[in-house]
């Protein structure tokens, strides 16, 4: 019944959905649509919200094929290459305005590191060599600009100097590095490992799962650190029950691609006692709750935390055959067709509710994070597990 069900919400909502937010007068796809389903087509247009696109389509083509998802994710790969990369200092830009001109000029190493996974799993799509060479660009600029003798530096001006992390810090906290931009260059560097088979990206992966495993694991609480200072000493008291949960099957998924049975062993049992734990304390009432920070446990619901719960339980069951992952993956769909899903005619899902399943209004239908990375991937990732609930 899921693989059936998610199967539907890709091909009859989520896909119609972003199609029509596809600009063909300025190139790539609207970024802010309002709640009440308003589009702006003057609205910015987020990197991140077109590289997750490209992704987005290029995932879609490789799993259903459809010639109309192949020229989407060829769409969105032009506005990318052709408007968002900077040719003089290297990296992809924040922000672009509407008509593809630029709007916010920050490097951030978390945004190049989505525009490797996009830019790689196009080139997985249709076999596009420049799309890969530009991958490769972006990768070679992470190494040189972004690193230091610890890890990686997150937030830059256009010319590589460091500035606040603003984007990716939260809860009152300034962050030097995150768990997540580690998270998702290990993300995005498995996608380029597997289309280049290169060393030098094995040799990040591995540099990248040793940090998260040294510094980033809490071997003792059996979650994931989530906010550092320079030193990847961690600062403030946060448990992110979604990260937790994405990171489970995103680093078995990183430890697969290498091919080290070594390696897939010891991070499939860390992984199994992080989805425990989310399993114990986050799941209640049907779905996952958001965070915990200090003692304070943040109940609203938002969708991205849902769809990687669901792909997180069901690779929990895979790895260890209780079925109680099963009946969570279920749950938590069951709370998604009820609640997270905004059945008017031209939504998509709300991208956050409160305990009860009332929609909130503090996060848009589509901004520079919405967009159908989380719950398509999601849909895929059922599809291609084969595992049903």
């Amino acid at each position: 019944m899921l693989i059936k069900e998610c199967k539907d919400e890709l091909e009859n909502h989520i896909i119609p959905f972003w199609d029509a937010l596809r600009d063909d007068e300025n190139g790539g796809f609207y970024g802010q649509m309002d709640n009440d389903l308003v589009l702006d087509r003057k609205g910015t247009k987020g990197v991140i919200l077109n590289s997750r696109i490209l992704w987005f389509y290029s995932s879609v083509y490789r799993s259903i094929g459809g010639e109309k998802n192949l020229d989407n994710a060829r769409h969105a790969y032009e506005f990318l290459r052709d408007r968002c990369v900077d040719r003089e200092n290297g990296g992809v830009y924040w922000m672009m305005n509407y008509d593809g001109t630029v709007n916010d000029s920050m490097k951030h190493t978390y945004n190049q590191a989505f525009a490797i996974y996009a830019l790689s799993t196009y080139f997985l799509a249709c076999g596009d060599k420049d799309a890969l060479t530009l991958a490769f660009e972006l990768f070679d600029t992470v190494e040189e600009k972004c690193t230091d003798d610890i890890a990686y530096m997150e937030a830059f001006s256009k010319d590589w100097q460091l500035i606040e992390n603003d984007a990716l810090s939260e809860n009152g906290l300034m962050a030097d590095k995150t768990m997540n931009t580690v998270l998702h260059l290990i993300e995005g560097y498995t996608v380029l490992f597997e289309a280049s088979k290169d060393k030098r990206v094995e040799e990040r992966l591995r540099f990248l799962l040793d940090i998260t495993a040294d510094k980033i694991y809490d071997a003792q609480n059996h979650k994931l650190k989530v906010f550092f200072d320079v030193d990847l000493d961690v600062i403030g008291d946060i448990y992110s029950y979604g990260h937790d949960i994405e990171a489970t099957w995103l680093i078995d998924r990183a430890c697969e691609t290498i091919g080290d049975e070594k390696l897939i062993k010891d991070w499939q049992e860390k992984n199994l006692k992080i989805a425990e734990k989310i399993y114990n304390v986050a799941l209640e009432n049907g779905a996952v709750n958001n965070e915990r920070e200090n003692n304070v446990i943040d109940r609203k619901r938002v969708w991205w935390v849902q769809a990687e719960s669901i792909v997180g339980f069901i690779n929990a069951y895979s790895h260890c055959g209780d079925k109680k992952y099963l009946e969570a993956a279920s749950s938590v769909w069951s709370w998604i067709k009820d609640f997270q899903i905004d059945k008017r005619s031209g939504g998509e899902w709300w991208a956050e509710v409160d305990f009860t399943g009332k929609p909130m209004t503090s996060f848009t239908m589509v901004n520079e994070w919405k967009c159908p990375y989380h719950n398509g991937r999601m849909c895929l990732e059922v599809m291609a597990r084969g595992v049903d609930a």
